[in-house]
């Protein structure tokens, strides 16, 4: 069983190698070597079959062709070198001529080899002898094959050999250049405009103006305006930082050098550094261009942590970044563009002004720009007459980009594998759920007394959400096993918020716990499906004491940070505050989960009875949409929430 989902977890990313790439070298090494053993066969087939045609004539020996001249068999000879080929005159009139071989003496002439045979000259004279020239391809082949071949062979493999052992040694040279991938801007079929990338609007107008130095220097040069240097680019993951980064090189139509900050830092010492300079070099002699740095975090962080100690290899690759940015010259026309979701851990130095001086944040997505999204991810997939991309975008709270585009991708496989030409509204609303908790685990089946015990724990859940003023309406609730979810509860505001207040907070916890409380008030025992929601409820609580100010006896003190690191980035740090404090913050967050179970109980106790007819109908369908659920609330007196009379939250 799973707590309400209000929000979709973030996307995590696979790693792309795999374990066969190590072997790639050796399987070349066989295919090169196979195909150096096809090379000599071919050659021998072809030496084989001109040898086989200079064979085909039977060979006598010389006195035998003496015999036959003096018998006046023989028609004609052609003289090759210390070859002789006798063809023999016709026995009968339209038989074909018979041709045979024979060796004369090297460098004698074929009258005095014929002579010692006793063949006199008249007798040669009836004969018509023609001497040819020996300077034939064939010649030459035949005779010189037996040489060459093996040769050829061994130079081949040698070849072959060598190209393996150069692609490996040759890689030590060239560890201190840089990776960048570059996108050229006539290549058409990978530039990307702001056209492609929807939403953003703001970081759009802030990168406007970086389009516009790029493409007319002068103007901002001749007032005395000075660009920015670097653009930071920060936001959750997935939200299109990169993206963004070459939509400016395309609006641009500059060249694009594209690199990571982990490709910087490798096994040797200085190699890191000495990719930056390579890349810095590359990028001026391309000028006007953009380079771009992604998790820049990566060799970006705070210096001085102790981690590494004083020669870290990431530190000298981050201390020769900061020498390459303050080396530009007013006008050089190059910008950096960096992307990173996590601003707080990075140096202080590459922040201040002449570095990175500009910072654009890219926030998740609202229902306007998810919908164009949507659109811009649907242009080339078949949508049917019944698909309504407003809802989809209404039903993807807190989804990023990288989210919708993985929902349409989904949609369309889940059409494709049912057969289908097109995309229905039914397949984008299972992809939603398939996004955020995984696909449909249909060989898992409950047995009758868990499937109950999960229909009243995801009914606690959507009753005390139902019925809290500041909790958020039920959307979908569900025992379809997804992930390792038993079940769900889908709830969703009807409008984008980026603040949330403490009473809010408070009904959501109310809310977590309502399954919980009804396993306990229903079966009289607990069951390890809640165990998520307490861990979520627990966090929640805590942050409201000690990072938000929710507290009234801790006050308004921030106690803790995002992942435990200070403002500043000083390094990962342990707790800030005295023994006193940490006990104050557990018997607060203790009272925040004590009241909200105390609310839950009182809401599920008060309505016992849609409690249990919410339960029996979930086990009979599974699946409940927010129509139906609504329709039982009305039945038992509660009224469901309204856009228009969702209440006003002062924060």
């Amino acid at each position: 069983m799973n707590e309400s989902q209000q929000q979709p977890p973030k996307n995590k990313q696979d790693n792309p190698s795999g374990p066969g790439q190590k072997f790639e070298p050796t399987r070349q090494f066989w295919m090169n070597l196979l195909i150096t053993f096809l090379i000599l066969f071919a050659l021998t087939s072809v030496f084989s079959y001109f040898a086989e045609n200079g064979q085909k004539a039977e060979e006598i020996p010389l006195s035998q062709v003496a015999t036959d001249i003096t018998e006046s068999k023989v028609q004609s000879i052609e003289v090759e070198g210390d070859t002789l080929t006798i063809v023999y005159k016709s026995e009968s009139e339209g038989a074909e001529a018979v041709e045979k071989k024979s060796k004369k003496e090297r460098a004698t002439a074929l009258s005095d080899s014929l002579a010692n045979y006793g063949v006199t000259g008249e007798q040669l004279r009836n004969i018509a002898v023609e001497v040819v020239d020996e300077s034939g391809f064939s010649f030459w082949l035949v005779t010189l094959a037996p040489f060459l071949l093996p040769l050829v062979f061994v130079l081949i493999l040698l070849w072959f050999l060598m190209r393996q052992v150069k692609g490996a040694g040759m890689q030590a040279f060239t560890f201190g250049q840089s990776k960048a991938r570059v996108i050229d801007p006539a290549d058409k079929g990978q530039r990307i405009t702001f056209k492609d990338v929807a939403g953003a609007k703001e970081a759009k107008e802030e990168l406007t103006e970086i389009i516009d130095f790029l493409k007319n220097p002068k103007k901002f040069i001749e007032i005395g305006a000075r660009i920015p240097k670097g653009v930071l680019l920060m936001g959750a993951p997935g939200t299109g930082k990169t993206l963004l980064a070459r939509a400016v090189s395309g609006e641009a139509n500059v060249p694009f050098f594209s690199i990571s900050g982990s490709e910087f830092v490798e096994l040797f010492v200085g190699v890191g550094a000495s990719r930056v300079r390579d890349l810095f070099k590359m990028a001026k002699k391309a000028a006007p261009a953009i380079m771009f740095i992604d998790e820049i975090d990566a060799v970006g962080r705070v210096r001085g942590t102790g981690v590494g100690g004083g020669n870290d290899e990431r530190e000298q690759t981050l201390n020769q970044i900061l020498v390459e940015m303050d080396g530009f010259e007013p006008n050089e026309k190059i910008i950096i563009m960096a992307a990173t979701n996590r601003p707080d851990v990075l140096d202080p130095a590459l922040l201040r002004p002449g570095r990175f001086d500009r910072r654009v944040t890219i926030d998740l997505p609202d229902r306007n720009d998810r919908e164009a999204i949507l659109n811009v991810h649907s242009r080339k997939k078949p949508l049917g007459e019944d698909v309504n991309i407003r809802t989809i975008a209404e039903r993807t709270v807190g989804f990023s980009g990288a989210d919708l585009q993985n929902l349409m991708n989904e949609a369309a496989i889940l059409a494709a594998r049912e057969n289908r030409k097109k995309i229905t509204q039914y397949d984008l609303i299972r992809s939603i759920e398939k996004v955020m908790l995984g696909p449909e685990r249909k060989s898992h089946v409950l047995n009758k007394r868990e499937k109950r015990i999960t229909a009243y724990h995801e009914a606690g859940h959507a009753l005390v959400g139902s019925v809290l003023p500041f909790s958020d309406p039920v959307h979908k609730i569900s025992i379809i096993s997804r992930g390792r979810a038993a079940g769900y509860t889908f709830t969703l505001p009807f409008e984008d918020r980026r603040m949330q207040s403490k009473r809010q907070f408070k009904d959501d916890i109310a809310k977590t716990l309502g399954g919980y409380v009804a396993e306990e008030m229903v079966f009289g025992d607990l069951t390890t499906g809640a165990s998520n929601d307490l861990q979520v409820l627990t966090a929640l609580a805590r942050n409201m004491v000690t990072r938000w100010g929710m507290s009234e006896k801790i006050g308004p003190l921030a106690l803790e940070s995002d992942g435990g690191h200070t403002i500043f980035g000083s390094g990962v740090t342990g707790k800030e505050f005295s023994e006193k404090v940490a006990n104050d913050i557990d018997i607060e967050v203790g009272l925040i989960i004590k009241e909200a179970y105390t609310k839950a109980k009182e809401v599920l106790t008060t309505h016992r009875k849609a409690l249990d007819a919410i339960a029996e109908k979930l086990v009979e369908v599974e699946t409940l949409e927010r129509d139906d659920f609504e329709k039982i609330l009305i039945l038992h007196g509660i009224e469901p929430k309204h856009k228009e009379e969702e209440k006003e939250v002062v924060v």
